[in-house]
């Protein structure tokens, strides 16, 4: 390890903004120095709280998160903020919406606010998502609030990454709960209701009640239903309080090391799959091959099946 990344390392945890957000760029763009970075960083990780807030799009997600926020740093507590954003079919990035969504905040310096684009990644995060997280962590932040892009019934990433999920729904979206309880339902460890003001709620709670009881947890925690007005900030204290009391829950139990492990089992998995993929991409369909056993295959000269046990064969031994 370099003293350049040392040096790098130390900045970040000593609150340097510059170097922060270039940590966050190399590893978005998958720097060749990231994972010296990231290695020099992980020690320094695992004291933040990971707060993901998912839902269906418009269900007001962003300004919860903003409220969320400010209630934090009522409290003195310095915030991260990784807001997932649809990627710009023009320049590939974020398109910022949830950044201008939080501009509030750019004179808080106990706020740190990332915009990622999901860079054609499923699941509601981007493919570094992690990572960044680990940076704000190693960075000293208090909390990490991560909002994942609009999801549907299985994009649930998410649970894999948060020490508490926050599942945001919010009345008059069709059959309300019951056109997504096959997905993140499943997930919430904390309900909101949010823009409670709207015709509705009270149904959408009942429904939420009702799923409740066919659910299974393997902690003995029910999931809380807190009634939001995200914009005027109605219902926003009584949500931290909630996620607060999550997080002690977690702290107090065996459930919480069990969450982290499977957690980080999770993510080994997605970095093996990740660095294995890059690997194949180098060493086996680089210089055209892939349009060559793609033409092999449409011409059915060859079958998908074995070209695929060649590679998998030869991995790893170069």
């Amino acid at each position: 390890m370099t003293d350049e990344i040392k040096n790098w390392a130390e900045r970040i945890r000593s609150g340097d903004l510059r170097a922060l957000a270039r940590a966050i760029t190399a590893v978005e763009n998958r720097s060749p120095y990231a994972s010296e970075l990231m290695k020099a960083l992980f020690p320094h990780s695992g004291n933040a709280g990971i707060i993901g807030v998912t839902g269906a799009p418009g269900a007001g997600k962003s300004t919860l998160v903003d409220g969320v926020a400010r209630e934090y740093r009522k409290a003195e507590k310095t915030v991260g903020i990784v807001a997932i954003d649809p990627t710009s079919p023009f320049s590939g990035g974020a398109i910022l919406g949830d950044r201008i969504r939080m501009q509030g905040h750019y004179s808080d310096p106990g706020i740190f606010i990332r915009s990622m684009a999901t860079r054609g990644s499923l699941g509601g995060l981007a493919r570094t998502t992690a990572d960044v997280t680990s940076i704000l962590d190693a960075s000293g932040r208090d909390l990490v609030l991560v909002e994942t892009v609009g999801v549907g019934q299985d994009e649930v990433d998410i649970v894999k990454l948060a020490d508490v999920t926050v599942v945001v729904l919010v009345p008059g979206m069709g059959d309300d709960v019951q056109s997504i309880k096959a997905g993140i339902m499943e997930i919430a460890d904390i309900f909101v209701i949010n823009k409670a003001d709207r015709d509705g709620a009270e149904r959408v709670e009942r429904e939420i009640r009702a799923l409740q009881g066919l659910a299974l947890r393997h902690d003995a925690w029910i999931p809380p239903i807190v009634k939001t007005v995200a914009h005027t900030g109605d219902g926003i204290p009584e949500l931290v309080k909630k996620i607060d009391e999550y997080r002690v829950f977690l702290d107090k139990s065996e459930a919480g090391h069990e969450k982290r492990i499977q957690n980080w089992r999770n993510r080994l998995v997605e970095m093996l799959r990740d660095a294995l993929m890059e690997q194949v991409e180098r060493e086996h369909l680089g210089n055209g091959a892939a349009s060559r056993y793609a033409a092999e295959i449409a011409d059915h000269k060859r079958d998908p099946y074995t070209i695929i046990e060649e590679i998998v064969g030869t991995v790893g031994r170069r």
